[in-house]
């Protein structure tokens, strides 16, 4: 009997990341993705390491979460990650009030926080505005988004996945019991169509998760939930930046390279495939950002990007959890042979990538631990070097 055959559909973080897990479970492993990696949100992200300090009051699912694979991307792919920290700092009486629930949250969810005065703050990072009444020094970081996709991808390379990039599925295959049975694709350079089949298929596909569950008959309740993000040509700060409050639009400020980004918005859309970066979303981004660091207001736009965030939970906007389900839809459609993994956060990729894998294994009839926690990824410099 020969090896299990995965097929995946998306090569952004959780598809590159359960492309990882799975061939380390012994699985042969299919990727197909219509664009290049991180052809989606995951390149659109502002790439933050989160600490869970965002979710630590009224989403300590998402916090914990956050706070774990942390800890663990620092150690699996430290070539990737700016373990930078960052700060959460309060300007207002508004963010003084939330104060007291930030540190019983991050208590309960066992993240790290130290508090310093304003002047403390201030020497850490002299950009920052100079009014700010208290600040907590978090274990925050920041990554290079393709660069973490592509770890995971020349690690699953390494072990017997192959790629598909530019290579669109037009429908899944069932067979006459209902059964998903692989699918069929279009090679978008060779103007080619041609069929995969496989023991089960995966569908990772973010915000266009719904979609693909269709062609099966099968539902995902999934929601595009884009925001704005707009990077500025200065590097102001050299760690994250959070407005110590629920979270809100342009509350937090990264550096990235030379740059600095500033997001984010909340809004919902029907279609993902065609979102507007709205200039009042842009122009909202820069007062909010000069409020933390008012040398923004001096810096060029480098450029102005959306991110759609793929929202299950009950809610809309900044109400929505963000932690992330992976559903079996023999469970929940009574179409066998189809999984789908959505919802999350970048910083969970690793997280969402175990519980689809689990799940996958299970499904199948198979005993296989995850491995990916201590196995060290490739530098993502191996992708292409790989043959």
């Amino acid at each position: 009997m020969g090896k299990p055959h995965a097929i995946i559909i998306g090569a952004g973080f959780t598809g590159v990341a359960t492309a990882h897990d799975l061939a380390l479970r012994g699985f042969d492993v299919t990727v197909v993705e219509r664009g290049d990696f991180c052809n989606g949100t995951s390149g659109r992200t502002h790439g933050l390491l989160h600490c869970g300090g965002r979710y630590a009051v009224k989403d300590r699912e998402s916090a914990i979460e956050c706070i774990e694979e942390n800890m663990i991307l620092r150690k699996i792919v430290p070539q990737v990650i700016e373990p930078n920290g960052g700060l959460f700092i309060a300007l207002n009486e508004s963010d003084l009030a939330y104060r007291q629930a930030f540190l019983e949250g991050c208590e309960a969810c066992h993240i790290p926080i130290e508090e310093l005065s304003p002047q403390e703050a201030l020497r850490l990072e002299p950009n920052i505005n100079p009014k700010l009444l208290t600040a907590f020094l978090v274990p925050d970081g920041t990554f290079d988004p393709l660069r973490l996709a592509l770890a995971f991808a020349a690690t699953a390379k390494k072990n017997g996945a192959q790629f598909f990039t530019y290579t669109e599925v037009n429908r899944l295959i069932l067979d006459g019991k209902g059964t998903v049975t692989g699918v069929t694709v279009t090679d978008r350079r060779a103007n080619r169509t041609y069929e995969i089949r496989g023991d089960i298929v995966v569908n990772a596909t973010g915000v266009w998760a719904g979609e693909i569950a269709k062609m099966a008959g099968a539902k995902v309740p999934v929601k595009p939930t884009p925001g704005v993000m707009v990077a500025y040509d200065q590097r102001l700060v050299q760690r994250a930046i959070n407005r110590l409050n629920e979270p809100g639009d342009g509350d937090i400020v990264l550096p990235q390279r030379r740059m600095v980004v500033v997001g984010t918005t909340s809004f919902e859309v029907e279609d993902p495939d065609y979102i507007p970066v709205l200039e009042d979303h842009v122009a909202l981004m820069l007062e909010r950002g000069a409020e933390l660091i008012p040398g923004i207001r001096q810096a060029r736009v480098r450029g102005k990007y959306m991110a759609s965030r793929p929202l299950i939970a009950a809610g809309s906007g900044r109400s929505a959890a963000r932690t992330f389900k992976c559903f079996d839809h023999k469970e929940t459609d009574n179409v066998e042979g189809l999984v789908t993994i959505t919802g999350g956060k970048a910083t969970t990729l690793r997280a969402m990538a175990e519980k689809t894998a689990d799940i996958v294994c299970q499904k199948l009839g198979i005993q296989a631990p995850c491995l990916t926690r201590e196995i060290p990824l490739l530098s993502y410099r191996q992708y292409f070097a790989l043959s």
